[in-house]
């Protein structure tokens, strides 16, 4: 099969999407397929990607790029390659580009909703006043996508039901992004890789470390966290917490950890290679996260997949994903959370069986099986599609 992926963020940018988009086009080749990624430029790709293709792009909110919505070149080019379905994955740029290119083929479309924006309206509204029209113009924006498409597919039943609110009327399978679980068990916390990592955030031995990685952005609620710990940190010298990450909101999250008296114990790594972010979970005792912008959560994923249990805010997204007393817990109020930390770091026969329960909870979101299922749709829309053509 001849696949034609469009994006608006890929490798080397670090975010859902992007990891997302690179783990389906790896797996899919692994499966046999041609697959072609249609993308925007990035001063940080390497040359010679293979089967990538790069339009004109400016960056745009949140680090992302908005490309050029029609290419004269790319055009003729995509013509030549008699793909036989166009995957989206998002609504803007290269996926209008995309939904173009399918109803000019005569081509199935098929469309990945991967992200909240009415979440992230704060990027380019800075008046309150007007976020509630930035907002419902986010979700007609996202519905009226959905419905041209011939299938949705979607991470989890949270934002299937999201769409369901925005008036979206076409069929969706609920197919979670799969992760490539070696990535996450090749390091062990003994490593010394991990233990020079250790050493260079001046992370002692005997330290307690409560991990983030992401985003450092409003719509994460990391300040929740940090003011949830406050005490937490400052009754325990050993305990760390360390974010591996950037974002428009770190500043702001350095000036509160010095209000909270927290500074000294509260590391902000930056941004680190995503090639290597295996052995960043393994600096971690337990992954932390108030976030309700999530439509699936991958970083809890690769948590449970290092072996770390998660302590999350409650959200529909980690439906089928965090079991409480399994994996790790899910935490309503701040006494929730520190009740979750306490239970997994005070006990280290509680905390080892969690690991355990961690890694095997992450065993049914393998990159593998995530293909596979996506492959299993488009062979269905390709079947459908044809049906309706022979019936016309």
């Amino acid at each position: 099969m001849k696949i034609g992926l469009f994006t608006d963020t890929y490798y080397p940018q670090i975010n859902g999407v992007a990891t997302s988009v690179l783990i389906l086009k790896e797996n899919l080749e692994r499966l046999g397929h041609q697959v072609y990624v249609f993308t925007t430029t990035d001063p940080n790709a390497t040359e010679n990607e293979r089967n990538v293709y790069r339009m004109p792009s400016i960056p745009f909110a949140s680090a992302r790029r908005l490309g050029m919505f029609y290419h004269t070149g790319l055009v003729k080019f995509i013509k030549r390659l008699k793909l036989d379905v166009i995957h989206t994955h998002t609504e803007f740029s290269l996926g209008v580009f995309g939904r173009s290119m399918a109803r000019k083929l005569n081509i199935p479309l098929l469309h990945t909703y991967h992200t909240i924006y009415e979440d992230y309206t704060h990027y380019i509204v800075k008046f309150k006043l007007f976020d509630f029209i930035a907002k419902n113009t986010a979700r007609k924006i996202s519905a009226n996508f959905c419905n041209s498409v011939d299938k949705v597919i979607v991470p989890t039943e949270k934002v299937k039901d999201l769409l369901h609110s925005y008036k979206v009327k076409q069929h969706m399978s609920i197919i979670p992004t799969g992760v490539e679980l070696s990535k996450f068990s090749s390091f062990t916390k003994s490593s010394k890789e991990v233990k020079n990592l250790r050493t260079e955030l001046n992370i002692s031995e005997n330290d307690k470390v409560l991990l983030y990685i992401g985003r450092i952005s409003e719509e994460k609620n990391i300040g929740e966290l940090l003011i949830s710990m406050k005490a937490l940190l400052s009754s325990d010298s050993n305990m760390k917490f360390v974010l591996i990450g950037d974002g428009l909101e770190r500043n702001n999250l350095e000036d509160l950890a010095i209000k909270l008296g927290i500074k000294n114990q509260t590391i902000f790594a930056g941004e680190r290679p995503w090639d290597s972010i295996g052995m960043y979970y393994q600096l971690g005792d337990v992954f932390v996260s108030a976030s309700q912008s999530e439509t699936q959560g991958l970083t809890y994923i690769e948590a449970l997949a290092s072996g770390l249990p998660v302590v999350a805010k409650s959200d529909q997204c980690l439906d089928g994903v965090l079991q409480n007393g399994v994996n790790g817990y899910t935490f309503q109020q701040e006494d929730d959370f520190l009740q979750s930390i306490n239970k997994i770091l005070t006990n280290e026969t509680n905390k080892e069986l969690m690991s355990i329960g961690a890694i095997q909870s992450a065993e049914k979101f393998s990159a593998t099986q995530f293909a596979l299922a996506v492959e299993a749709t488009y062979n269905n829309v390709l079947v459908e599609s044809k049906s309706y053509h022979n019936v016309s």
